[in-house]
């Protein structure tokens, strides 16, 4: 008997680790009247929430996304908007693929992250990262500024591209591959896919080639330049520096 409760123990272990870390911050789960629905909100934006979707490091729908949309505080949104209008003179505009996150989502990530036989997409997503080093290597943490609802995960695509269907079916590659050998993605070439865990997505990284860098520095500058400043692990990762919920978690669902 004591063996079985020890194992018990062990198996809920992570459902209390993140459950009392998140009790820990401030967590609001009222929706603040100034979160809007960014592609109602931005004319041309695109919208590709991956955790509403298979098509994640998990492999699965995450936990608090009832609708596939991005929903960022208004100033957010504002500051995404002026970013578009730059963009579409050129024939480009952006893609979001994650917005404001419930802590609900974040809890999520961290159960599936203590649960080291959950390998389904390491392939494609972390495929020379030690699953036992995500907390500690901060690939997975308990707490995400997206659930402040001014950070966004984001890419450049040209505009009028259609965003592909994502295939189950299909072989995994290492999302560090050649473009071309990646999961579809009408993205310009950043030199990875989006949410790869992996030195090679820090925006300063060196190995990638010259076209990437330059795809980089466009997204770095016109983020930087609407008041945005960026993650240094995630080329695709900024958050607006003058947030309006600063020190406020929500965890109220994803929906419209």
């Amino acid at each position: 008997m004591r063996i079985q409760s020890a194992k018990l123990l062990l198996a809920l272990l992570p459902v209390v680790c993140a459950s009392a870390l998140a009790q820990a911050a401030e967590v609001e789960t009222r929706r603040p009247a100034d979160f809007v629905n960014v592609q109602k909100a931005v004319p041309h934006i695109q919208t590709d929430v991956r955790y509403f979707t298979a098509h994640n490091f998990v492999g699965r729908k995450i936990s608090g996304y009832k609708a596939p949309v991005c929903l960022l505080t208004k100033p957010a949104a504002q500051a995404l908007q002026s970013v578009v209008e730059r963009l579409v003179p050129m024939g480009l505009t952006l893609k979001v693929y994650d917005c404001y996150r419930p802590q609900t989502a974040v809890n999520d990530f961290a159960v599936w992250a203590e649960d080291l036989k959950a390998t389904k997409m390491r392939t494609e997503f972390y495929p020379t990262v030690d699953k036992t080093r995500l907390f500690a290597d901060g690939y997975i943490a308990y707490q995400s500024g997206h659930s402040r609802g001014s950070t966004v995960d984001l890419t450049i695509v040209p505009l009028g591209s259609q965003i592909p269907a994502y295939d189950p079916k299909r072989k995994q590659a290492s999302c560090t591959a050649p473009m071309s050998q990646r999961a579809q993605d009408n993205s310009l070439d950043f030199g990875t896919g989006y949410d790869c865990f992996s030195p090679v997505s820090h925006p300063d990284d060196q190995t990638v080639a010259a076209q990437q860098k330059a795809n980089r520095l466009l997204l770095q500058s016109l983020m930087e330049q609407a008041g945005f400043k960026r993650l240094d692990t995630e080329w695709w990762h900024f958050t607006l520096v003058n947030e309006p919920y600063a020190s406020t978690y929500f965890d109220f669902p994803v929906d419209d």
